[in-house]
């Protein structure tokens, strides 16, 4: 029986930080048991946010070396550049004929980026170029955050209004949303998602840090008063983040959790979470050193000389319902 299909994409940042891993990268590794899995770097999206040219270009290999490292594996899932297929592109500005301006301008990651950054087409634009990810290859399912529902909406929408108009065409993705981890939490700001772009390196691990980054920051994380290890995101944030993130790393119920460290104290709770945070890690930075920069990269370009056939073979029905081919 054919597997149902799932693409996701990775931001070309290099060294991603644990929100990256426990709410999506564990689960994309998972999903490679039960879908045809087609993985991407998104590096034209990486674009939308001023970036240095070189240091692109090295992070975005980093993260195809991290992509195999937390375990996605080359033979049994399709990764590759966003850029080098270009049938990504092709298929955006078609899906934006159809697109609305007002459609666009209510997407928040939009309005909360354009008061950080000037407001150009790249940003705008951004949520068609994702829905061209995921329809390209005719995705059934898309693992996505919290803050990602938005965009998946508009996806499902123009898939419909696609179909609608030009012939049954691309199936209508479902979401994949983890039950815990799809929202790692700042160290240092516990009510604002992890993000790499935060100018404070302290409210971050990310997974190639060595252990002593790791000890130190969590020491540092910003937790809530009172001494009570106490899982409530609304009234001790900080605290809460540190036991889900334990409870993602060591498969442990949160109840236990609370009931281990409920009166020790968070420094010693603080000790125990970057000890299961380093054990946790640790075989991701083994496999990581053991990968050789060429031949990840041979790997990546043999894939999408494999994606681009897939894409231009779907692509060419694409053409043809909208008029592009007799």
């Amino acid at each position: 029986m054919e597997h149902k299909r799932v693409f996701s994409g990775l931001q070309p940042t290099g060294n991603i930080h644990v929100g990256n891993y426990l709410g999506a990268l564990r689960n994309w590794v998972r999903l490679q048991d039960e879908y045809e899995c087609v993985y991407c770097i998104v590096d034209l999206h990486g674009m939308t946010a001023e970036y240095d040219p070189e240091r692109f270009a090295r992070e975005r290999l980093e993260a195809a070396r991290v992509l195999i490292a937390c375990g996605v594996d080359p033979e049994r899932s399709l990764f590759y550049y966003q850029s080098e297929v270009p049938h990504h592109t092709e298929l955006a500005w078609i899906l934006g004929t159809i697109t609305g301006m007002g459609q666009l301008s209510r997407m928040t990651q939009y309005k909360d980026k354009s008061k950080n950054q000037t407001a150009d087409f790249g940003l705008f634009a951004y949520p068609v170029l994702m829905a061209a990810d995921i329809l390209l290859y005719r995705a059934d399912a898309v693992p996505v955050g919290d803050d990602q529902k938005q965009h998946l909406e508009l996806t499902r929408d123009l898939a419909e209004r696609f179909n609608h108009r030009f012939g049954e065409e691309f199936p209508i993705p479902e979401p994949i949303i983890p039950e815990h981890g799809a929202r790692i939490m700042s160290l240092q700001e516990p009510t604002a998602k992890m993000s790499k772009s935060d100018p404070d390196p302290g409210s971050r691990i990310l997974v190639l840090d060595d252990p002593d980054t790791i000890v130190a920051r969590l020491k540092a994380a910003v937790t809530d008063s009172g001494g009570e290890v106490r899982y409530d995101p609304a009234e001790k944030p900080g605290i809460s983040n540190l036991i889900e993130m334990m409870s993602l790393f060591t498969e442990r119920p949160i109840p236990a959790i609370e009931e281990e460290f409920a009166s020790g104290g968070y420094g010693a709770f603080k000790d125990a979470v970057a000890d299961a945070v380093i054990e946790g890690l640790a075989p991701v930075r083994g496999a990581f050193a053991q990968l050789d920069d060429t031949e990840v990269a041979q790997t990546v370009a043999e894939h999408a000389e494999r994606a681009k056939e897939r894409a231009e073979t779907l692509q060419q029905r694409v053409r043809k319902r909208v008029g592009l081919r007799a």
